[in-house]
């Protein structure tokens, strides 16, 4: 099961969906929800060998690809200790490209919340990954 569970069932779906509003919002909506539920059974975020590997490949060097797995594997481990509602704002900011407006609509929360928790995510990121002191 993964995140194009959501692309499956509109698909399906299509004729009988009546859309209101943005449609890539609410497929955003669909696929943020489906993201949670993985992650809710998960109970954890995981950093594939995969990424190492794709990166050794592309190197050819395989102590780059060491090197950048354990960065990633530190990276994943900083998300995961972030609260879930400012992990969320910050993987669908920088990984899925979406606007603090779309998030705020996803999350059903105002704006200046999902810039909190965005810049609050980022600080903590900071200080778990370079050890800086909170200011």
């Amino acid at each position: 099961m993964c995140c194009t569970t959501p692309f499956v069932a509109l698909a399906q779906s299509s004729r009988r969906l009546r859309l209101e509003g943005n449609f890539k919002s609410y497929l955003a909506t669909c696929v943020a929800n489906r993201a949670r539920d993985l992650i809710r059974r998960r109970k954890r975020d995981y950093v594939g060998l995969e990424a190492a590997e794709g990166f050794s490949a592309l190197t050819g060097d395989p102590e780059s690809a060491a090197v950048f797995g354990e960065k990633l594997e530190r990276v994943a481990q900083a998300l995961a200790k972030l609260p879930y509602e400012q992990r969320e704002v910050v993987i669908l900011h920088l990984r899925g490209g979406l606007m603090l407006k779309q998030i705020a609509r996803i999350q059903q929360v105002n704006e200046t919340t999902v810039q909190s928790r965005y810049r609050y995510g980022l600080k903590k990121l900071r200080y778990e990954l370079n050890g800086e002191a909170e200011a």
